[in-house]
């Protein structure tokens, strides 16, 4: 599923639109966030500090700090939320520490 919706944001970037609304707060596109949350359920969340691990790998990859205790706190919230997107846009956006 997430292929398919990569290509189709790929598709429409080609042919120049853009579904994606974004506001000031928005750092992460849709194809990000659908990424780490396919990576999230693959792995099954079994784990939350392996949860919160990935929480931290992909801020810090964008250049982004984060405390490991609120990616642990924030990994739990999103387990409770079955990983819905906007839940895991949130803890995101508010756990991303601008260096």
């Amino acid at each position: 599923m997430t292929a398919m919706f990569e290509n189709a944001m790929f598709e429409n970037s080609m042919n120049g639109k853009d579904d994606t609304v974004h506001n000031d707060k928005d750092r992460f596109t849709a194809v990000e966030l659908a990424a780490l949350r396919s990576d999230l359920l693959q792995g099954g969340m079994i784990d939350s500090y392996e949860a919160a691990e990935l929480l931290q790998i992909f801020l810090m990859g964008r250049g982004y700090g984060v405390s490991p205790k609120a990616a642990l706190d924030a990994a739990g919230r999103v387990e409770m939320a079955g990983c819905a997107l906007p839940v895991l846009q949130y803890e995101l956006e508010n756990l991303a520490l601008v260096m």
